[in-house]
């Protein structure tokens, strides 16, 4: 499958991804020049000085912007192991129900990637393709190789703006030809141009208008993130927060039971959240662009972006995120999601409340795990756990679908979880948008970001815990 704004999603064809591109730009931007110049049939003549110097202007700055948008690193988080977040990174989804400051101060977890075994701060998402969580990740552009994160995201924009006005400036060219053999289409067919010149005048106006299409979506959509500040992932993230409170309304008209034997739990974990980076459009765009002059935004050559800042983990670029005050509480954003949280409230890692209560004693309450093989067999029992409440959870919904639905899944007979990938994602529903787009198709690894806390087993375990278990596997993988 081909979308506009991700690519074609057709594994193991990553390699031609970009040569496809240089090709694309070298026929239309050099073979139409040719065909203008060499045949004098077509009118109005050959390009003039003054379109053969603004076309090849165009297409240099096209061709440096895709170079530099395949060559800046996205970016990479280095956490030191002493490093901790702020208290406005704790991932909503794991935050406790009680509305309390107090109660929220006193326990608020730091959001964790599993894959890079390191905190995650906010906006950032695991990529599958990069295989490392990205800073402020839009969707992962195979036409360029990398993710359009917060440090590719200047030169992104910029390769589309320059490549949408060498598209418009050679469809203005394209028009002028075309219109010059329409009108003399009633002249005799040797006083026009030869056949093969009206072939590649046709081919070109064919692969014109559907790279135009194409690529001005992509050009509308960025536009709209670099102005509202958001990127696909979070557009994505705010229509399925707009459809579960659109669900609870017409729950509340009787339209409907979604929430099950959890619904109390759930209606109270659900409320309006506001998009927090919202700032205003020039502060929008000046933090995306990574400075306040305009004059530098377009620059195809001395414009550039913002860069992450290593230098103290948990804090700076790309580590924090001014918010618009909206919201009551800070770090509020991503909105919970109901699966995850609904796994969350039935049952956490056995003994947590005895865990809790040695801590407060000052017990090391995690001594049971102390070796490598101990971690590994209570992460076994802990998976194979998870497994039967994930195949109870599957079971409750089949049973409570029922009708048409039933009969035509029955006939299916294959597993609706199932992508186009091959990736499966056990016991919980696969949202899609309005595009049928899901995280997966930007890029993300959902088995990071939806992981479904059944037992909040690692998101239970304290910083200092998790980063003592990084450097056990650390020592492992040396051996």
């Amino acid at each position: 499958m081909t979308t506009p704004k991700t690519g074609p999603t057709t594994p193991g064809l990553h390699l031609l991804y970009i040569p496809a591109v240089c090709a694309l730009i070298a026929f239309q931007g050099y073979f139409s020049q040719y065909l203008f110049n060499t045949d004098p049939d077509l009118a109005p003549g050959p390009l003039t000085r003054r379109e053969n110097y603004t076309f090849n202007i165009l297409l240099a700055c096209l061709w440096f912007t895709y170079y530099r948008a395949c060559t800046v690193d996205p970016g990479r988080y280095v956490s030191s192991p002493t490093s901790s977040l702020s208290s406005s990174t704790a991932d909503p989804d794991l935050r406790p129900t009680s509305t309390s400051h107090s109660r929220l101060d006193a326990r608020e977890p730091t959001r964790w990637c599993k894959k890079c075994v390191a905190p995650k701060p906010l906006r950032a998402h695991h990529c599958r393709h990069c295989a490392r969580c990205i800073p402020k990740m839009d969707h992962h552009c195979p036409w360029t190789g990398a993710c359009v994160s917060m440090q590719t995201f200047p030169y992104f924009l910029r390769f589309l703006v320059y490549t949408n006005l060498s598209l418009w400036y050679l469809a203005s060219l394209i028009w002028q030809r075309a219109a010059a053999i329409w009108a003399d289409r009633h002249l005799p067919a040797y006083l026009g141009p030869s056949l093969g010149s009206l072939i590649g005048l046709a081919v070109l106006a064919l692969a014109n208008f559907g790279t135009s299409f194409a690529l001005g979506i992509l050009l509308y959509t960025t536009v709209k993130g670099w102005v509202f500040n958001s990127t696909m992932i979070e557009d994505w993230e705010m229509e399925r927060h707009e459809a579960l409170l659109g669900r609870m309304r017409d729950e509340d008209e009787g339209a409907g039971e979604f929430w099950g034997d959890d619904g109390t739990a759930m209606r109270e974990m659900l409320a309006r959240i506001e998009y927090p980076y919202d700032l205003g459009f020039f502060a929008n765009m000046a933090q995306a662009m990574g400075t306040r002059n305009p004059l530098q935004w377009f620059l195809p050559i001395f414009g550039g972006g913002p860069v992450i800042d290593n230098t103290t983990p948990g804090k700076g670029v790309g580590w924090e995120w001014e918010e618009n005050g909206f919201n009551d509480l800070p770090g509020l954003w991503p909105p919970p999601d109901p699966e995850k949280t609904r796994q969350a409230k039935r049952g956490g890692w056995p003994g947590s409340t005895a865990q809790q209560q040695q801590q407060d004693q000052g017990v090391d309450a995690y001594q049971p795990y102390q070796t490598q093989e101990e971690i590994k067999a209570a992460f076994a029992r802990r998976q194979e756990e998870d497994l039967i409440r994930r195949q109870q959870a599957q079971l409750r919904q089949a049973q409570q679908r029922s009708g048409i639905i039933t009969e035509l899944e029955e006939l299916d007979g294959e597993d609706n979880d199932d992508d186009d990938e091959g990736y499966q994602v056990v016991g919980k529903p696969l949202w899609t948008n309005s595009d049928g787009d899901r995280l997966w198709d930007y890029g993300v690894d959902e088995d990071v970001e939806e992981t479904i806390p059944a037992r909040a087993d690692d998101e239970d375990v304290p910083l200092a815990e998790l980063m003592r278990r990084r450097k056990v596997l650390t020592r492992e993988d040396e051996r």
